[in-house]
């Protein structure tokens, strides 16, 4: 007879314990002890249907071992393929996660509609058949070889895919999966971590292709324990405002690729548009004669683009002066305002100040320093910054402009947009080229300077 058990699980790496406890002490997380019911039974083997009985696997030498590159699967998605380092890599396990409502099903599904000659099963714990054709009507894309598969069991999911035999498998979500094996509810520590090791198991074996969605806590990580981003090939974490048109593709993990890309997308009616060129999309050109607006040439990922600054400088109403930041760190807005004010001799006491990336973006390239005290300093003067400039550096606590890496970069796409200026740190062009640019380049080394460059 099955013994039934009562442990507390940890969320973060999984530790158990038979009574609660508020820290844990393996990770030295607080408060992500859960209550679990465990049913001792028999040790059964797990039997994927499809899968064959390997032989005893033996140790080799790595100079025995032949490498050969991984071939990869073209989802017709520029975006999504310059994130996972080039395409889909046969038999990996991509982990796709977002808050909710942001647009991880309709990411998905509308890559999934889009390839043709691949056979797919779309699983959908979530959501009915009906609901999937809707959105797929709405998405105006079709693929004959996709099937949809409404079902939660993951023994009855195997079935269905050894039956089917697809070339591409989407699990949507991983929390709502569970399997027999496990007596608990879907979503637990130990269900989630059980049908991801059978997920991983059958997506090597095989050799094919599994996408995840997973949901994210409030604290903004992947639902689920930790083990779960471990095991996975690939995590890839969808963020963006509600409110902006705007959605961001990140790598956080990549065993096939580069963590530093990200792919951009705008959300409309009919689906996820691809941006190519963001710094267009991000930037309004009707700001000729209003103080507070600079632009700055960023780095986020490895991508290059030009984003709008904005800042508003006003008398403080209350006894205490506001300040306030939307895409920057506040922390770094507080810093650089007490640059300007022991540095440069400008008086922001006294003054409420307010600091906006324009569409919602949020930046952490220190890069965008110089743009941010200028246009602090535009509005506080009330002042406007020549529209066809734009500027890059880091401000340092001592009042000079520190260089910034992947300086040409930054040239060329200030260049293909159309400005005539761009303001960069002292000697940050070393081993660059000027004649392969028709841009003026202005070097400064203190903020004195940046300022007399701009207003005079």
């Amino acid at each position: 007879m099955a013994k039934t058990k009562t442990v507390y699980v940890c969320s973060s790496c999984g530790a158990d314990s038979p009574k609660w406890v508020g820290k844990c002490p393996s990770c030295g997380e607080w408060n992500t002890y859960v209550e679990e019911v465990m049913i001792k039974e028999s040790p059964a083997k797990r039997i994927i249907p499809g899968l064959t009985e390997s032989s005893k696997v033996r140790p080799v030498l790595l100079r025995d071992i032949t490498s050969k590159e991984e071939s990869r699967i073209n989802l017709m998605d520029e975006e999504l393929n310059r994130v996972l380092g080039g395409g889909l890599v046969k038999g990996s396990l991509v982990l796709i996660g977002g808050e909710p409502g942001i647009g991880k099903s309709t990411l998905v599904l509308q890559t999934v509609l889009g390839l043709t000659g691949l056979k797919t099963l779309y699983v959908s714990g979530e959501e009915s058949s009906s609901q999937l054709k809707l959105r797929a009507d709405r998405l105006q894309h079709q693929n004959p070889d996709c099937f949809i598969l409404c079902e939660t069991n993951l023994e009855q999911i195997f079935v269905q895919a050894s039956t089917i035999q697809p070339d591409l498998v989407i699990i949507d979500s991983i929390q709502t999966m569970f399997t027999e094996v496990v007596e608990s509810s879907p979503g637990s520590v130990s269900q989630v971590r059980e049908c991801s090791a059978a997920i991983l198991k059958y997506a090597k074996e095989t050799g094919t292709p599994v996408l995840l969605i997973g949901h994210i806590n409030k604290e903004g990580s992947i639902a689920g324990p930790k083990v779960l981003e471990h095991i996975v090939d690939t995590v890839l974490q969808f963020e963006g405002d509600q409110h902006y048109m705007y959605r961001i593709l990140r790598s956080i993990k990549n065993r096939f690729g580069s963590t530093s890309e990200l792919g951009i997308y705008e959300m409309r009616q009919n689906g996820l548009r691809q941006v190519s060129n963001p710094s267009e999309l991000l930037l309004t050109q009707n700001h000729e004669g209003l103080s507070g607006v600079t632009i700055a040439a960023a780095i986020e990922g490895m991508r290059p683009f030009l984003i709008e600054t904005q800042a508003l400088v006003s008398s403080a109403v209350y006894g205490v002066p506001q300040r306030s930041a939307t895409g920057f760190d506040i922390r770094r807005m507080n810093m650089l305002l007490a640059v300007l004010e022991k540095r440069a001799g400008f008086k922001l006491v006294q003054k409420d100040v307010y600091l906006n990336i324009a569409g919602g973006l949020k930046v952490n390239d220190p890069a965008i320093d110089l743009a941010v005290i200028s246009a602090v300093l535009s509005s506080s003067l009330d002042i406007s910054i020549d529209p066809d400039i734009c500027m890059a550096g880091e401000v340092g606590l001592s009042g000079e402009i520190r260089p910034v890496n992947r300086i040409e970069q930054r040239i060329l796409e200030a260049e293909k947009l159309g400005f005539k200026r761009i303001m960069i740190p002292y000697n940050n062009l070393k081993g660059f080229d000027l004649r392969q640019t028709k841009i003026q380049i202005i070097q400064v080394k203190k903020v004195e300077e940046a300022f007399r460059q701009l207003f005079g």
